[in-house]
């Protein structure tokens, strides 16, 4: 599963967390030995490369770049350049999924961007922009994060009046409606607070699915989607399909029934241009492997047929030997309040080889992880098969991936594929590079760190920590582990997405302070292991919270997963003094006092979590999560808030995508240049210009 380790989803990186204030040597020592970008980072500081190119409410808009892209073959190139395309195609599938007006609503703050006559220099303008700019950050009208509602901070006159003011503009109206009308329906839709005001509804009191605004489900009650799936479920089947992963569940003559997603179905347009960059792409595989992988992709998304899906996914954890790679698909259950169905992301990538050699390591010896879990025996898989791992280059981002992306990836999702044939796990190192410079001098990690020695420790191990944390997170947590027989992920509905980035979470933390990464050579001494305890009880016990509004409660699974691991061992902690709650200089900080105790918590936790997770335990999942990961202290968070204002920081961050432009010699692409643009305005709007058809 897509598994954002250290809060990465969505931009507030490990390295942003650690707050390392450290100079260009230091970040080059840390980057695990990875040559090609310890050279890319002499050259950027030779030509001041720009890594932060915009920064409004709580975003930061980086870019990053893609070292070893001119070292490819023009072959290798030319299938980036396909598959690049294929994933820009999927843009407005991600924007449909997020919430049904997503896409009138974002071509209707496009028109406006470009075609507005009037003054362009006023305070209302600029809030305007800033309202833009979050909805094109997060593909919709919802917090990426939060999926609270994005309020405007102008009002719906002044939005009447900047429509009007576009004169000769075409918007997208209904046939025969006036642009009256238009305005009209619009209003409540940007402006009523409780019109659809949350993406993703995690309150088991309400009903998940009337009270998600998600284009998942339309006029249907959750009881009824329960009901539909039931029937079609065989719970005794041992290679069961992803039920309700590539459709949407609507009610029509009285009868519940799926729109799938398939290029004679739901979102065919979108889907018909990502099967013909596909289909280019397979001309010129690196293998005959990869080319099988591409076409049965364009076979699934030809049919719809799930089966098709998983057959694909079989040959695309088997490519082991390609250089270029890629994600591309209906993928993660995190925005279905019911965790089935799956929003639409990709990724084009190839192999960093020298920074791969880390986690080939830790995957070579997967068996001796999953030997020495301290899981119950029952629940341990008798043969870790296949965990494949490399660091990779990320060449383009799309879908639910963009303009946020994740560290760290772990596919495929299905448990049974996982079982019999492996996964893939990558990190990308690339975008936490990016993150690294462009928080050089961050002020965070002081003001929230409790003295030096542990801030010094965090400068000099944090970036390495990190990453052996994601690696493990991804590499071996998500795959580690049994189900049961007859269990099922959606068994745990709603909480299925934070237990299972706690159960990651906490695998990575129990090993990562095991002698054997000093043995393996994976870390250079406990000090490291220290280094990353240290920033995730920090993070998961109070920073985090500055992502959170006043008086609201923890929705985000990832950020829930955190919370339920910290406040979880710093209560189990409490009567050895494991962690404790300092107060310096009226500011307050989480210091450990017992690495080892802690180590053993945490091993405890993943004990029962994989319990949870193996039984499909769904009562004490809800009570795991309600009882440590949900609830925020007010004052605590109060105090973070204003500390963190202070600081002029952003808690979120995302990419502009480099430029990949094909070089023809006699109408046949020979080469593909890249280029690094700057204006992220300029992008969204190219963007809904040449990849709009929904």
């Amino acid at each position: 599963m897509r598994k954002m380790v250290a809060l990465l989803l969505l931009g507030f990186v490990v390295l942003y967390i650690a707050g390392c204030k450290k100079g260009p040597e230091k970040a080059k020592e840390t980057m695990s030995g990875n040559k090609t970008l310890q050279a890319e980072a002499k050259a950027e500081a030779k030509q001041g490369f720009k890594w932060q190119v915009d920064q409004f409410a709580d975003i930061r808009i980086l870019r990053y770049q893609v070292p070893g892209f001119e070292e490819l073959s023009p072959r290798q190139k030319e299938l980036i350049y396909y598959l690049s395309e294929a994933a820009l195609w999927g843009r407005d599938i991600i924007f449909d999924q997020n919430y049904k007006h997503n896409l009138k609503i974002r071509k209707t703050l496009d028109a406006i961007v470009e075609g507005y006559q009037g003054d362009r220099t006023t305070p209302e303008w600029e809030k305007f922009m800033v309202y833009t700019k979050r909805v094109w950050f997060s593909n919709g009208i919802h917090h990426h994060y939060s999926t609270d509602k994005i309020m405007p901070e102008f009002s719906p006159e002044y939005f009447e009046s900047l429509i009007k003011g576009c004169a000769g503009v075409k918007f997208p109206l209904e046939p025969g409606q006036s642009l009256e009308q238009f305005i009209a329906f619009l209003k409540p839709i940007i402006f009523a607070p409780k019109v659809d005001t949350k993406k993703v509804c995690q309150d088991p009191s309400f009903d998940l699915v009337a009270n998600s605004a998600v284009n998942f489900y339309e006029g249907v009650t959750q009881k009824e989607v329960e009901e539909y799936y039931a029937r079609l479920i065989d719970k005794n089947d041992p290679t069961p399909i992803s039920y309700g992963l590539n459709s949407r569940v609507v009610k029509k003559d009285g009868q519940v029934m799926e729109e799938v997603c398939r290029i004679d179905g739901k979102y065919g347009p979108a889907i018909e241009q990502i099967v013909y960059w596909l289909e280019k792409a397979a001309t010129v595989a690196e293998n005959d492997l990869q080319r099988q992988v591409i076409e049965k992709l364009v076979e699934y998304y030809r049919t719809g047929d799930l089966k098709k899906f998983d057959e694909y996914n079989i040959l695309w954890v088997k490519d082991t030997e390609s250089v270029v790679d890629f994600v591309n698909g209906f993928i993660e259950v995190y925005n279905d309040p019911l965790g089935m169905k799956a929003s639409w992301e990709a990724l084009v990538n190839f192999k960093n080889p020298e920074a791969t050699k880390r986690v080939a390591v830790i995957s070579a010896n997967a068996q001796w992880f999953e030997d020495h879990s301290p899981i119950d025996p029952r629940f341990k898989r008798e043969k870790a098969t296949g965990v494949s791992a490399k660091v990779i280059t990320a060449a383009m981002l799309g879908g639910d991936c963009y303009p946020s992306t994740p560290i760290g990836i772990n596919l495929p999702n299905a448990n049974w594929i996982r079982r019999m044939y492996g996964s893939k796990s990558v990190t990308l190192e690339n975008i936490t590079y990016a993150y690294d410079q462009s928080s050089l001098d961050s002020p965070f990690g002081p003001e929230f760190t409790y003295n030096e020695e542990i801030l010094e420790r965090i400068k000099k191990y944090g970036s390495l920590a990190g990453n052996v944390h994601t690696d493990l997170h991804e590499c071996l947590g998500h795959g580690s582990g049994k189900l049961l027989p007859g269990v099922k992920s959606e068994d745990l509905k709603n909480y299925h997405s934070p237990i299972e980035e706690a159960r990651a979470d906490l695998f990575a933390l129990y090993f990562i302070m095991d002698p054997k990464m000093v043995e393996l050579g994976v870390l250079p001494n406990e000090e490291a292991a220290k280094a990353e305890y240290d920033v995730q009880i920090r993070n998961g016990l109070m920073t985090q919270l500055v992502r959170i509004e006043p008086g609201k409660n923890i929705e985000q699974a990832h950020m829930r997963a955190r919370a339920l691991v910290s406040h979880w061992v710093y209560e189990k902690g409490k009567p050895d003094n494991v962690i404790s709650k300092v107060t310096k200089d009226g500011k307050t900080y989480f210091v450990i006092h017992d690495y080892q105790k802690l180590r053993q918590l945490y091993g405890e936790l993943l004990r029962e979590i994989q319990r949870i997770t193996s039984e499909g335990d769904y009562e004490s999942a809800k009570a795991l999560v309600e009882t440590y990961g949900v609830k925020v202290d007010q004052e605590l968070h109060k105090e973070v808030l204003e500390r963190y204002r202070k600081l002029n920081l952003a808690p979120y961050a995302g990419f502009i995508n480099p430029e990949l432009e094909p070089v023809l010699e006699n109408g046949k692409i020979v080469d593909v240049k890249i280029s690094y643009p700057e204006d992220y305005v300029k992008q969204m709007l190219k963007y809904g210009k040449e990849y709009s058809i929904l």
